[in-house]
């Protein structure tokens, strides 16, 4: 049995039924105010998840450098061996 996805895709008119939920919810006269706030939590958001990326991708070449040390390592004992 298929995993039942709760949330489809959104288009325009669900976009505009929330547009006219949150304006009911919170007024016109905040609308402005928390629209600012949800851009600037998109953007520490995006801002975090680039700066999880970067320090993945640091690690990851960190640790191919460290593997290729090892071999590098590995085959000079080797000759140094014969």
């Amino acid at each position: 049995m298929a995993p039942v996805a709760l949330i489809g895709p959104v288009g325009w008119p669900e976009l505009i039924i929330i547009f006219f939920i949150i304006l009911i919810v919170f007024g016109p006269r905040k609308l402005p105010e928390v629209a600012e706030a949800m851009g600037k939590s998109i953007q520490k958001f995006k801002k975090a998840a680039r700066d999880a990326r970067e320090d993945v991708d640091s690690s990851l070449k960190d640790a191919k450098k460290e593997e290729q040390q090892k071999r590098i390592d590995q085959t000079e004992k080797d000759e140094n061996a014969e």
